[in-house]
């Protein structure tokens, strides 16, 4: 016999679970249960920033990251889970909820949340027995790290979850296989393996599309492999930007539409494409005209439902992508294409897109260009540094501007969630708090989870965040202009535009390092100082609110 809450610890501890994301009270006797294991329980500000940091963990580990939230946050918890869910990324969400012989009588804080989560989680179940509660904590991380991971959430009765308290005869045994993603590795089809490589070999203009699903396989050394011995050059989606050292000469940058000029060009030339874990969706390929349609397609996905999706295919694999590329380079062997010629366009155009933007990643100008900022943050990334960035402009700038320089560096994006970098940051430094965390947002960005500094500085959790200061969400200028039919009005500007403030200032306020830069020479050292702090630092940028990144090419 044992109570819910002995049972739920021991299962978290089992499936490796270091840190818990939460804002009290849920769960209160698990807690107190999962202090006795070792996990730290981290207390945010709010439900979204504790989801986004258990999203942060996970992508980080590779191991799903969990967040808690009681009844009247479940819905604040479940906007937090939209990112994981559209990343495919293991959370595992655990809420309060209402009793069922109290449900409709007009309990304090009534709503059944439980629906809220159903199109943004792989499984979402309520225990309402304590019983239930092994089998549904095993199902919740046998579905989160499953083929094509993701959210699940576990909803138990009690508005915090009291369920905890009740004791049974309780089986606490965990899935060891289901502790980190992927669980499983679905190996290729040898037949289409051959397939594969034969309009591989015979392409004149091949392109590897690699995508998110490459980072979560683990499979960056295959992919440069089969690259490298194929001579094919290499293009990659926002999720997939650090499955290839942006400095290898291979490489050539993001496509889509928060991308680098030339990854779109060499793509639209290219007679084949092959996608190695990407969904093909509308970022990836500008709204599908990144490749054209019509183009020969080769993909490979662990879900064969992403398969032809949005390209007919003139082979598609439907297994692992650790695995299919491995498979790939075996039956390759040793070989030396001749596709001089096509690497040697691709090259040129990636030397081009350079040279077109040397003055702004190197410019003086004051107030300093964001460009200067992804040129300064590509040169003193430590060789094992972890990015975290966000949407919007600083998905543009990152996406396109920043180079990862090893295979060592990761770089993680948000989704599609403005806000997200600077909770996932802190969940990213938990997930590898031996390595540098460097997060890249806005202004705009940086409010929505500012609170989260205390947080930082009351655990302890040393990351550096680099603030793109422009007092506004500049990003809007375009869409406002075309909306007033030409040039907005200055009241029209007042819709995006913010009050001007020292976030240094206040970041110190809450106990953390905050450095305040101006001018563009002062960037450097400022970065220097930040990564060699042993506090939460908050690096706070001014920077032009002219500055515009550029419009996608088709």
């Amino acid at each position: 016999m044992m109570t819910g809450a002995r049972a739920l610890a021991e299962m978290l501890h089992g499936y490796g679970v270091t840190h818990v994301f939460m804002v009290p009270a849920i769960l209160r006797r698990t807690m107190v249960e999962l202090e006795r294991f070792g996990v730290h329980r981290i207390g945010t500000h709010g439900e979204k920033p504790a989801a986004y940091m258990a999203d942060g963990f996970a992508r980080m580990a590779g191991r799903p990251g969990v967040c808690m939230a009681q009844a009247v946050g479940a819905l604040n918890l479940a906007a937090g889970l939209r990112d994981a869910h559209l990343a495919n990324s293991p959370v595992i969400a655990l809420t309060g909820g209402l009793h069922p012989t109290m449900a409709g009588r007009g309990v304090y804080q009534e709503v059944d949340d439980l629906p809220a989560f159903e199109n943004i989680t792989k499984f979402n179940a309520s225990v309402d027995r304590v019983e239930q509660i092994p089998d549904s904590i095993r199902q919740a991380f046998r579905s989160a790290v499953s083929g094509r991971p993701g959210p699940a959430h576990v909803r138990f009765q009690g508005n915090e979850g009291q369920i905890d308290l009740e004791e049974s005869d309780l089986d606490p045994w965990v899935d060891k296989g289901c502790t980190s993603a992927p669980a499983v590795r679905p190996l290729p089809d040898p037949e289409d393996v051959a397939a594969a490589l034969d309009l591989l070999d015979r392409a004149e203009r091949p392109v590897i599309v690699a995508g998110g699903g490459v980072r979560t396989s683990r499979a960056s050394g295959q992919l440069v492999a089969v690259a490298e011995r194929l001579s094919i050059p290499v293009v990659t989606s926002l999720n997939g930007k650090d499955a290839i050292p942006g400095t290898h000469p291979l490489a050539v940058g993001v496509v889509g539409r928060y991308s680098r000029s030339a990854a779109n060009r060499v793509v639209n030339r290219a007679d084949l494409v092959c996608f190695v874990g990407s969904s093909t969706g509308s970022m990836t390929t500008h709204s599908w005209q990144v490749p054209p349609p019509g183009v020969t397609a080769i993909q490979m996905d662990v879900d064969p439902d992403m398969l032809g999706r949005n390209y007919p295919l003139a082979v598609s694999i439907n297994a692992d992508a650790r695995m299919t590329l491995a498979a790939l380079l075996e039956r390759a062997g040793p070989r030396e294409p001749d596709r001089d010629e096509w690497l040697a366009e691709a090259r040129r155009e990636v030397a081009g897109w350079r040279e077109q933007h040397r003055g702004r990643l190197e410019s003086d100008a004051v107030p300093t260009r964001p460009e200067r900022i992804c040129s300064e943050l590509t040169s003193l990334a430590p060789d094992d540094a972890c990015v975290v960035v966000d949407t919007g402009h600083a998905g543009m700038w990152m996406g396109g501007m920043y180079d990862t320089r090893t295979p060592a560096q990761d770089y993680l994006r948000s989704a599609g969630h403005l806000g997200w970098a600077f909770p996932a940051s802190l969940g990213a430094k938990c997930a590898a708090p031996d390595r540098p965390v460097i997060c890249f947002t806005g202004d705009g960005g940086f409010w929505y989870h500012i609170a989260e500094v205390e947080t930082a500085v009351r655990w302890g959790i040393n990351t550096v965040t680099v603030v793109n200061n422009n007092s506004s969400g500049n990003q809007s200028t375009i869409g406002y202009d075309r909306a007033y039919g030409g040039q907005q009005t200055p009241e029209g500007r007042r819709l995006w535009t913010f009050t001007d403030v020292d976030f240094a200032g206040l970041s110190e306020g809450m106990g953390a390092m905050g450095i305040r830069v101006t001018r563009p020479g002062d960037l450097r050292p400022a970065l220097e100082r930040a990564l060699e702090a042993e506090c939460p630092v908050v690096v706070d940028v001014v920077t032009d609110i002219e500055a515009l990144a550029p419009l996608p090419v088709v």
